[in-house]
């Protein structure tokens, strides 16, 4: 987790000085393979390639002198997309009444996957309801909730 909060200080203030917000990002190491996913946007406009593409190169040369990152790794800049990846607390506030798919890193009656409607936040906690049935699943026992996007055509 320091890893993350490390690069997270280190990148986030590079993109919004280019006008971009830093949605959140991803640090995963497999084996030799590490992989740096950072995701931004840029509110009422979204992200395109040459977006993603500009924030890359500027990101790579702050990585390189900074070195945060001691084995190689792959960059990838993106936008968060509609199934949005939800980082913090103030993101699930912006998404309440949407439906999310929860995993969490330790089972919680049983069970470690959620898919719901998210009802909102209490007590750093997260109040979904699933099938008439609601559940407070702790923020910090969260290890990955996604945004399920919803194609209904309400004109």
């Amino acid at each position: 987790m320091a890893k993350k909060d490390d690069l997270k200080a280190i990148l986030a203030p590079v993109v919004e000085a280019m006008g971009y917000q830093f949605w959140g990002l991803e640090y995963l190491v497999q084996g030799r393979h590490t992989l740096l996913r950072v995701f931004i946007d840029k509110p009422e406009q979204g992200v395109n390639v040459d977006d993603c593409a500009a924030v890359s190169h500027q990101i790579s040369g702050v990585l390189d002198v900074e070195d945060p990152i001691s084995s190689v790794y792959d960059l990838e800049v993106s936008s968060p997309g509609l199934d949005r990846i939800l980082f913090v607390e103030s993101q699930y506030l912006q998404f309440v009444g949407s439906e999310v798919d929860l995993r969490l890193a330790v089972p919680f009656e049983g069970r470690r996957k959620f898919k719901g409607l998210l009802i909102g936040i209490e007590q750093d906690a997260v109040l979904i309801r699933q099938d008439n049935n609601e559940f407070l699943l702790p923020l910090e026992q969260i290890e990955r909730a996604r945004i399920v996007p919803s194609f209904d055509d309400k004109n």
